[in-house]
């Protein structure tokens, strides 16, 4: 799992991008939780504060959640936190993304985290060739997007281990292994002669 990290969500802070809360779970104020972290027993513990990333127009705009218990129920991650005590409270909270300060020296020693602005101007490298340049980062609900300028197009690449595996800060580039399509025009059928076709061609009498 690839984390990203974001100086700009809360008044230039550190923080980093743990989860977003997609189901009210029971009566008890519970939401069911998507991880965006590998260490989410070190993430939700009690008193652990979270920044959310809701809409404005959403009553917990610019507030901050407290967890009060996390635990692992039949496969899923459940979170509770202070103040959300029913169902009613926790589905207003459905689709919120949770951020959580981080000072520099911890996101230093964690695996996969980077800043926004470590990744935006790194060469994308496929098959040891230069096909573009990361232009920004976008933060969605399911996942990070990293929008790559390629020639005249943006391309947005899902920022995911399996078409991203590896980010060389140092070396100023990243190496994707982009699914067939993602940077270029796959053929239309049409525009492929059938192996048949041609087959029956060959055999064809002058």
């Amino acid at each position: 799992m690839t984390d990203v990290v974001s100086r700009e969500r809360n008044q230039g802070k550190n923080q980093l991008r743990v989860g977003r809360l997609v189901k009210a779970h029971g009566l008890k104020g519970a939401l069911k939780l998507e991880l965006y972290t590998d260490n989410p027993e070190r993430r939700f513990v009690p008193g652990a504060e979270f920044t959310l990333q809701v809409p404005e127009a959403s009553p917990w705009h610019g507030k901050t959640v407290t967890v009060r218990d996390y635990r692992v129920m039949n496969g899923n991650s459940v979170v509770f936190f202070q103040g959300v005590d029913d169902r009613t409270a926790a589905e207003s909270l459905v689709r919120a993304i949770l951020w959580i300060d981080q000072d520099a020296a911890e996101i230093d020693v964690e695996d996969n985290a980077w800043f926004d602005h470590q990744l935006v101007g790194l060469d994308v490298v496929r098959d040891e060739v230069v096909v573009g340049r990361v232009v920004r980062v976008d933060h969605l609900p399911a996942q990070d997007l990293l929008i790559v300028k390629t020639g005249d197009q943006e391309i947005m690449v899902p920022f995911v281990e399996a078409i991203v595996p590896t980010v060389d800060i140092a070396a100023g580039r990243l190496v994707v292994t982009p699914p067939a399509g993602l940077f270029e025009e796959l053929p239309d059928a049409d525009d492929v002669p059938a192996a048949d076709d041609d087959a029956a061609t060959a055999d064809a009498p002058e």
